[in-house]
């Protein structure tokens, strides 16, 4: 295949699956999806290897949802399979680590054969049980667990299953409709491969699928070995709810012979008592995602780019989960995977790393009843501190790395619960001091409008140990959560009144180089 022919058929597909996407975002219930993009959408070949991704959500979600379809395909080969049939899952070691995220697969038939799946993952809403909080004390309180199944059955709905999804959340509503969101997305992409096959005189994707792996894993391989080969170590230190300070040690392998990359966190932190722990999906998607970053981002990352770089912890240390663990909150220890990685590759390769940043995303759940009695349970609505700078750029403010997440707009959260914003601003001068400065934190406040007490599940980090700077930059500043001018460090729910105000402050990203 030359490489014309192969840069038309790969703009296809890439056109293919950010068209899902899009349809995905438009279609969906939930404001966490359709406004601050917290999904992944791929097409996959019949062995269930990535082929492209769309050019949207998070590395945790993209690259989880990589690992769960090939994991869905132990249990449903593709010979047992029919046209019509759509498979679920969200056991959080099989895909993305949390009840929240529900990983759906749909075989595409061509001919009488399956030449492709698509596949999504997508948070949502509700999924009964603790909400998205931390303070769960085995998996088993977090929410309805859902084996690998199917969720329609040649193109039938199981009665049973969603029978089941309906009694065990608290918006079936919303989630039902953002199941369907997944579904109708799906088919969409469908129909634009089967019309891409037959404009090309093609019966399936295995031909050009080989050559994308093939050129992308040798294109992976020749960055790494332009690398000093040799063992690099790194580490990074974070406070979470409750206090407790986590810390995560990687070494870096880098083979040039091979052309591989092992990363092994031995010696980070063991398992948590509260529902943090990171299974190991979660850990290769974010830890693949940092080399990735900062070797060739350019290059599309599908199986072959993925295939060189090798992750490694101990079993039951806090980013390789063991059951029953609780991972509700996985993405507060998850997010911070990537730093240090980067602090080990500081030295090989200075020009392509950022300082450490202000670490996870700030997500706040809200449940309650509004005025007229009725139940609600917010949006998952997140909030991001300074970005770490770079040797040639300043980190941006309000950005959270490694996440893709976005916020969700003041204005539409306003219109989906009984919620006010007060205030959102930068926090200027939060960011560490440097040659490039760290990018500032936000302080956001709002209040409920229940006119009753209300709960929330908030989960900030570096309330306390601060993003360090690199090469003599300077730390940007710890955060504040504050309750009606308390401060709060909580890995459970709370209890908060009626006319209580609630403070985000968001930490600093490190600033780099000494000022």
């Amino acid at each position: 295949m030359d490489g014309i022919q192969l840069e038309i058929l790969w703009s296809n597909l890439i056109s293919i699956v950010s068209e899902q996407a899009r349809a995905l975002q438009r279609i969906a219930f939930s404001p966490v999806v359709r406004d601050a993009g917290d999904l992944a959408v791929g097409m996959f070949d019949p062995q269930g290897r990535m082929v492209a991704q769309a050019v949207t959500g998070t590395p945790g979600h993209i690259n989880s949802l990589a690992a769960a379809a090939r994991n869905i395909m132990t249990k449903y080969p593709v010979d047992t399979l029919v046209d019509g049939d759509v498979l679920i899952v969200n056991d959080p070691w099989i895909s993305a680590g949390h009840f929240f995220d529900i990983t759906l697969l749909t075989p595409l038939f061509h001919k009488g054969r399956i030449i492709a799946f698509f596949g999504s993952t997508i948070h949502h809403t509700d999924i009964g049980g603790y909400g998205v909080g931390a303070g769960a004390r085995d998996v088993h309180e977090e929410g309805l667990w859902i084996p690998i199944t199917k969720l329609y059955e040649a193109g039938k709905p199981n009665e049973t299953l969603h029978d089941i999804i309906r009694h065990n959340v608290r918006t079936p509503d919303a989630v039902f409709g953002d199941l369907a969101a997944q579904v109708s997305s799906a088919r969409i992409g469908s129909e634009r491969l089967i019309a891409l096959c037959e404009r090309q005189g093609m019966d399936d994707i295995d031909e050009v699928a080989e050559e994308i792996f093939r050129r992308s894993e040798e294109a992976t391989r020749a960055s790494i070995r332009a690398l000093p080969g040799g063992d690099y170590y790194g580490e990074c230190t974070f406070d979470i709810p409750g206090g407790a300070v986590i810390e995560l040690k990687a070494k870096v392998t880098i083979d040039t012979d091979a052309g591989d990359i092992l990363i092994d966190f031995t010696g980070s932190s063991g398992a948590s008592p509260h529902g943090i722990n990171v299974v190991m999906n979660y850990t290769h998607a974010y830890s693949t995602f940092a080399i990735r970053s900062t070797l060739n981002p350019d290059l599309p990352n599908n199986f072959g780019s993925i295939s060189p770089i090798k992750v490694t912890a101990p079993e039951g240390c806090i980013v390789n989960a063991k059951y029953p663990s609780p991972v509700n909150a996985r993405h507060v220890v998850g997010m911070y995977v990537p730093f240090p990685i980067l602090d080990a590759l500081k030295d090989v390769v200075p020009d392509r790393v950022i300082a450490d940043s202000s670490g996870a995303v700030w997500t706040i759940q809200i449940q309650g009843r509004d005025k007229q009695g009725e139940a609600f349970t917010s949006s998952m609505f997140n909030y991001s501190g300074g970005m770490g700078a770079r040797k040639s750029k300043d980190g941006p403010s309000a950005t959270c790395y490694p996440t893709g997440v976005a916020g969700v707009p003041v204005e539409v959260l306003e219109a989906s619960i009984p919620i006010q914003f007060t205030e959102k601003q930068l926090k200027l001068g939060s960011g560490g001091a440097g040659i490039r400065k760290g990018g500032d934190g936000q302080r956001i406040s709002f209040r409920m409008l229940t006119g009753k007490p209300w709960l929330l599940n908030a989960i900030p980090s570096r309330l306390t140990v601060p993003a360090r700077g690199f090469n003599g930059g300077a730390p940007g500043e710890t955060g504040r959560f504050l309750v009606s001018g308390k401060a709060v460090s909580e890995a459970r729910k709370i209890d908060v009144e009626a006319q209580d105000v609630v403070i985000l402050e968001t930490p600093g990203g490190g600033g780099f180089g000494k000022a």
